[in-house]
């Protein structure tokens, strides 16, 4: 990947007073839930650098991006998951991918999102619309991706990608996002914040009762209420980092009652393993007939932009 820079003396200063990106995966309530907070303040800002992205169109792909980002603890070994969201709105949708090796990258549909009237509020709901999500997973050794869909159910990204969890793989999941921008329309502060019930281990206790019994099924209601609870009392997660909020202040803070530990710290990027050397590589294999066309079309050099970047690269038609 071409890296853009954010050409913003102001916002780098800001950020740089920030605390700096990073994610923290942690576990709490005795391992019966999991969870991970990321700071992705600079995340959004470079992949908003990367598309030239307004305002907007800002909001929308930023929070799938963090939300992109949120899928890193959910995965195992070499894995690489891809997430289309499509939908009937003015937005169209986007596609995302995240590697286990700690790189998001992706695209909007719609790079200039219609706006018929100025915008009210950041309730993105009139720019999305009904759809599909479509979620697929490649492991180190399969052959193929498994892919699963399911229908958007609330034209909230955050809420939908939950919903995906929920339906298609049976598990308790909520995401939450927030993006901060200041009166300029710069983002001085973003995040995510992923948790997930974990299933319950089968077996019986020493006094020979069955785990899941009713008395045991209750407590875990109401542990789940609780938890939920919490984490719909979380601040507005891009203003919490806007402010130099800290991951441990609102992880040990905010979920206290379930005595949570930080097991795991990542970085996260967004990024793309594109590169001038991939894309002639794939130029070179591409029929005899077509390559010959490209040499004989009299151009010096061939325009390739990644679509997961905005990346140009430019070939010369000699090294083909």
């Amino acid at each position: 990947m071409i890296f853009k820079s954010l050409n913003d003396v102001e916002l780098e200063k800001h950020l740089d007073s920030i605390h700096k990106d990073e994610m923290a995966v942690f576990v709490m309530a005795e391992g019966r839930v999991r969870g991970a907070l990321f700071n992705g303040s600079r995340f959004v800002n470079q992949a908003r650098a990367q598309h030239q992205l307004g305002i907007l169109e800002t909001m929308v792909f930023g929070q799938a991006a963090l939300c992109g980002a949120l899928l890193l603890p959910t995965m195992k070994g070499k894995e690489h998951k891809t997430w289309h969201y499509e939908v009937d709105g003015p937005a169209k949708g986007f596609s995302i991918e995240t590697d286990s090796t700690g790189y998001v990258r992706g695209y909007l549909y719609e790079n200039h999102i219609p706006v018929e009237k100025p915008l009210e509020s950041w309730d993105l709901t009139p720019f999305l619309g009904n759809g599909t999500i479509t979620m697929s997973t490649l492991r180190e050794f399969d052959k193929e991706p498994y892919s699963s869909s399911v229908d958007v159910d609330s034209k909230n990204i955050a809420r939908d990608l939950a919903w995906f969890f929920n339906q298609s793989e049976q598990i308790q999941t909520a995401f939450n996002t927030g993006i901060q921008m200041d009166k300029q329309g710069r983002v001085i502060g973003a995040g995510g914040m992923f948790l997930q019930v974990l299933p319950e281990v089968g077996g019986f206790k020493k006094s020979g009762e069955a785990v899941n019994s009713q008395a045991d099924r209750k407590a875990d209601e109401e542990l789940i209420e609780k938890v939920e609870l919490a984490f719909r009392s979380a601040p507005s997660l891009g203003q919490w980092f806007a402010e130099n909020g800290s991951i441990e202040d609102l992880v040990y803070g905010l979920f206290r009652e379930f005595k949570p530990a930080i097991a795991v710290r990542r970085d996260v990027k967004f990024e793309c393993p594109c590169s001038k050397e991939v894309y002639l590589n794939h130029v070179r294999h591409l029929p005899a007939s077509e390559i010959e066309d490209i040499k004989k079309s009299g151009q010096d050099s061939i325009e390739i932009v990644c679509r997961n970047c905005s990346s140009v690269y430019n070939i010369p038609v000699s090294e083909l």
